[in-house]
């Protein structure tokens, strides 16, 4: 009895001693800011902030930098790292294995084909006369968002408004509960919507259509904003790694945009900087249209830049079309930057913004400067594995589809032929580790739920969804990519060339200052609900950022 006392006494002085050690600092006040406002760069690596700081403009990122704070070492905590679960990672704080966006596409087996992330076949679009641009929301997202967490602690008060170039992009982020969400139609050159939201569009989004901004754009060709002599942080214009806009028979400024659109196809904007600025311009409209910020509960804009992408893709990283992108873009943010302060005050507002994913180098490239790099294709290996299992398995059609670097097999085939799934899926593993440029393979018996020790395995395994992935996962060496093109990039891996990306936060209780510890992509959502005082997304995984939330 005596020694139970004691153990207790003793457990008791060091809880008291434990609460006397806790700082204690008063909870502040319930006051929240007036506007949150995402921005998110869609294929920007971390680097770029440093590579083009001396160029960029005082009041873009620079401002961000200087007088915001930098999370340093901002990482993507699974893969496949793609635009679609970017952007779904980023509002609900979770990863591809609890939302359900497993990539941009993906096989769905109860119907045998391939579905677009945001199709939704049961809606219509809205402002256009496109059937497809518009059939489109958010309902195979499984989780909600950060967004959808605010509209219902508000009781639906609070106005969630999200835009972009791509669909995805605007709506993802905008959540189940969007007050609306748009994005540009190359048909037309309009932004739309689709029925999901509206029956509609709002006369703001009405007029800025009118303005005809996408004709504006592409009125006159692209040059370089400097000098192109100064663009010394890129490779010379000229090079062999770059690939051709549509006309062009080297990949060289000028680039002639009027040459290369007609009033029924505006795709081009998409892979020039203008396409970025239009989305300046759609943003600038919805804080009016919307009077977003305006009334007693917090409101959320969702901003993505898609240009950046499209000409990454196109150009790749070194090139000085992705620069001058970039310096174009800063100045877009200056323009957004400088209307926050202007109409709502430093104080009143919260800004982030990060990345959906990063980029590799062109491997052509790297090949060239005899680093180890190369290209994959799915097409040999496809063949290859066929046969295999033709004289393995006496059957040729066992695979159904091979998408984002995962085979799905034909389960109904296999179990009618009584083969057993897991040993097969060992003999596919097996038989891929043949193959050059494939650092490793990984079953969906192992990605779901078996402790994996190694952090490239770790990642995939959160980016598995076991009713929508597929049955074995490649991973591809460092700087390997799909055989499709030799110039320009891409991304999707679990390296840090596709992981790393920027996460600055500037306004509202933000103090001046970086942290170069580990932050996840997923403790954005987290971070901005400690701010407002409101719960997490419903299966956010992410943890607030301490350097700035305590």
């Amino acid at each position: 009895m005596k020694l139970i006392t004691i153990i207790f006494c003793g457990i008791f002085s060091f809880s008291l001693n434990a609460q006397t050690n806790v700082k204690q600092v008063p909870q502040k006040e319930n006051i929240k800011p007036r506007l949150v406002v995402g921005i998110v760069v869609d294929q920007m690596r971390y680097d770029y902030l440093a590579k083009y700081y001396n160029k960029f403009s005082q009041n873009g990122f620079k401002k961000l930098l200087t007088q915001g704070f930098n999370c340093k070492n901002t990482n993507y905590n699974y893969a496949p790292t793609y635009t679609g679960p970017g952007h779904a990672s980023i509002y609900t704080g979770s990863t591809p294995s609890f939302h359900g966006i497993i990539g941009n596409n993906w096989f769905a087996r109860d119907s045998g084909k391939v579905i677009y992330v945001t199709d939704d076949p049961t809606v219509q679009t809205v402002g256009s006369e496109s059937a497809k641009a518009g059939k489109m929301s958010p309902h195979n997202m499984l989780a909600s968002t950060i967004g959808d967490e605010l509209r219902l602690y508000s009781n639906m008060k609070s106005k969630v408004i999200s835009v972009s170039l791509k669909d995805r992009a605007a709506i993802l982020p905008g959540g189940h509960l969007s007050n609306g969400s748009y994005w540009f139609d190359s048909g037309s050159g309009n932004f739309i919507t689709s029925s999901y939201y509206t029956n509609k569009l709002p006369q703001w989004v009405t007029d800025f259509n009118a303005q005809h901004l996408s004709d504006k754009y592409l009125s006159q060709p692209w040059n370089t904003l400097f000098p192109i002599e100064q663009y010394t942080e890129s490779a010379e214009d000229d090079n062999p790694y770059e690939g051709l806009y549509q006309g062009e028979s080297k990949p060289v400024f000028p680039h002639n945009l009027p040459a290369m659109f007609s009033k029924t196809d505006y795709e081009v904007l998409l892979s020039t900087p203008f396409g970025n600025t239009i989305i300046k311009d759609i943003a600038l409209a919805a804080f009016k249209g919307e009077n977003l910020g305006k009334s007693d509960y917090t409101d959320f804009l969702a901003i993505s830049f898609s240009s950046t992408d499209y000409i990454g893709h196109k150009m790749g990283p070194q090139s000085i079309e992705v620069e001058d992108t970039y310096l174009r873009l800063d100045r877009d943010l200056a323009e957004i930057i400088t209307y926050l302060e202007k109409n709502y005050g430093k104080d009143n507002f919260l800004l982030f913004l990060t990345a959906d994913h990063a980029v590799a180098y062109v491997p052509e490239e790297l090949m060239d400067l005899k680093m180890n790099a190369g290209y994959f294709s799915y097409k040999i290996f496809s063949d290859s594995l066929n046969g295999y299992l033709s004289k393995m398995y006496n059957d040729s059609n066992l695979v159904s589809c091979i998408i984002n670097d995962q085979i799905y097999l034909n389960r109904s085939l296999i179990k009618q032929k009584d083969i057993n799934l897991k040993s097969l899926q060992d003999d596919i593993v097996s038989f891929a580790l043949t193959f050059k440029g494939v650092a490793n393979a990984y079953t969906s018996y192992e990605l779901n739920g078996e402790s994996l020790n190694n952090r490239s395995a770790e990642l995939m395994q959160h980016g598995f969804y076991i009713k929508r992935s597929g049955d074995i996962a490649l991973l591809l060496e460092p700087q390997w990519l799909d055989d499709y093109s030799h110039t320009g990039t891409s991304h999707g891996t679990t390296y840090s060339y596709d992981t790393h990306v920027p996460l600055l936060w500037y306004g509202w209780d933000i103090k001046p200052g970086y942290t170069s510890e580990p932050v996840d992509i997923t403790d954005i959502a987290p971070t901005i609900a400690s701010f407002l005082n409101i719960m997490s997304p419903n299966t956010s995984i992410g943890k607030p950022i301490l350097s700035i939330t305590k």
